[in-house]
């Protein structure tokens, strides 16, 4: 995986009103924290597919299935629960602000780090 510098952006502003936001490099991409805690991220894969990621927590898991774009993330085999994939292509800036509105209010409800 690489990193997006495109889709980054597009994360940098929309969240650009947060305050406590930072960015941190993990998961073979960029990663956007709020109060410590992961939000959301973008990377392209090595198929060359640019994505967004989304934490939106087990609770909204279920919501996030309805959303457009979402793919549950997998690893082992397994879903991570509360995880999403969602490519570039259906991401339109509507789309990506339900996403990130869900993710930040996931992240709202944990205590700062």
């Amino acid at each position: 995986m690489a990193i997006d510098e495109d889709l980054n952006n597009r994360l940098r502003d929309a969240l650009a009103d947060k305050g406590g936001l930072s960015e941190k490099k993990m998961m073979g991409g960029t990663c956007f924290l709020l109060n410590g805690h992961m939000v959301c991220g973008a990377d392209r894969t090595k198929d060359g597919e640019s994505r967004f990621m989304f934490r939106v927590g087990k609770d909204n898991h279920g919501t996030a299935e309805t959303l457009p774009g979402a793919t549950p993330m997998m690893q082992g085999g397994r879903v991570m629960s509360g995880l999403f994939f969602v490519a570039e292509d259906d991401a339109s800036d509507d789309i990506l602000r339900d996403w990130l509105d869900l993710a930040v209010a996931n992240a709202m409800t944990l205590k700062p780090k």
